[in-house]
């Protein structure tokens, strides 16, 4: 769900918030002196029936003397980093176009740690029905494709997979792009509605063992292991707030480790036990479906993350010239990568 990021309404949405008002202040010491106090709870925006990275890692003792402040859940990608960029909460994760997007637009927000990706057991894949003429890039032309939103990682995808595969901007625009709730792109591929789809998680995993479909292509089919999003924090949290800005990024990147290296069983089992203690009158039974952890490892952030994505953002306008991504980022912060 994390995945599926909108880049284009957010960002303006930002800008307007950051010129209107500051929208309540970022959560912040205050001063910046040195031997001030730093900000030692966290406000942030969580997803329902999911432990994140950063709530394990509380769970773990990995952010020290440092808390987490739940506000609520979030809707997606933009909106959680909408919310950190007008200092609603601390921090907020997004696919790199939404943060890009989001930074061009001139909002004062960094990368600091990669929180989702893709691997060969958690992707998302590009599904048909089983008996379907589609095979091949050149087949989608005039076809469409269900994504649960415009402007995301499907999007992004998409359009990188069609460009690969030779087709050209017109082409690329005859293949429709149709928004569809996640939970029901499985039915409209069987019904017809649409000829294809993107499915992930347990809705990938439903899907497949109903039988009937398959995938044409996938996204770690395209690009192999990758980095799908960051955490961003505000600038000038982070200039304040160099201690816990380290503290929360570290703390991130050992949760990362720990479900990459702990049985599949047990990380489940801990998930499980989160999600009941929080009291959010949640369901666990999608935590069955957890498979990896998907992030690169330690959750180091590298040029490719955002320079992937240089064709398609060029394609819809967010940028005009190649990225410098050096400006988006920072590892600084980050204890397992910067030592």
């Amino acid at each position: 769900m994390k995945r599926h990021l909108t880049i284009l309404s957010a960002a303006a949405a930002v800008v307007i918030a950051l010129t209107v008002s500051g929208c309540g202040g970022p959560s912040v010491a205050g001063t910046g002196a040195p031997g001030a106090t730093e900000v030692k709870e966290l406000r942030y925006q969580g997803w329902a029936n999911t432990v994140t990275l950063p709530e394990l890692a509380e769970d773990l003792g990995y952010l020290g003397d440092v808390k987490l402040n739940w506000v609520g859940n979030t809707i997606s990608g933009p909106q959680d980093i909408q919310s950190a960029a007008t200092g609603q909460t601390d921090f907020g994760g997004a696919f790199a176009g939404a943060v890009v997007k989001l930074i061009e637009a001139g909002a004062p927000v960094k990368a600091v740690i990669n929180y989702y990706g893709e691997d060969s057991k958690t992707f998302n894949g590009y599904y048909v029905k089983e008996d379907s003429p589609i095979r091949t890039a050149r087949d989608f032309i005039g076809k469409k494709i269900a994504v649960n939103t415009l402007g995301a990682h499907s999007e992004a995808v998409i359009n990188t997979y069609l460009r690969k595969n030779g087709l050209s901007a017109d082409e690329i625009k005859q293949v429709q792009l149709v928004v569809v709730p996640p939970n029901d792109t499985e039915e409209a591929i069987r019904r017809g509605q649409v000829d294809a789809g993107s499915l992930g998680s347990i809705l990938q995993d439903k899907a497949i063992a109903n039988g009937g479909l398959r995938s044409v292509f996938s996204d770690f089919d395209l690009f192999g292991g990758f980095a799908g999003g960051p955490y961003v924090l505000r600038e000038d949290f982070i200039a304040q707030n160099p201690n816990t800005t380290r503290t929360f990024t570290t703390g991130v990147a050992k949760a990362i480790e720990w479900e990459r290296t702990t049985p599949r069983q047990e990380v489940i089992a801990r998930f499980t036990k989160i999600l009941k203690e929080r009291g959010r009158n949640e369901n666990p039974a999608a935590l069955q479906y957890w498979k990896s952890v998907g992030v690169p490892s330690k959750g180091e952030i590298k040029d490719e993350d955002f320079t992937r994505w240089n064709d398609y953002l060029k394609s819809v306008g967010i940028i005009k010239s190649d990225l410098d991504p050096k400006k988006l980022y920072t590892n600084e912060f980050n204890g397992l990568v910067s030592k």
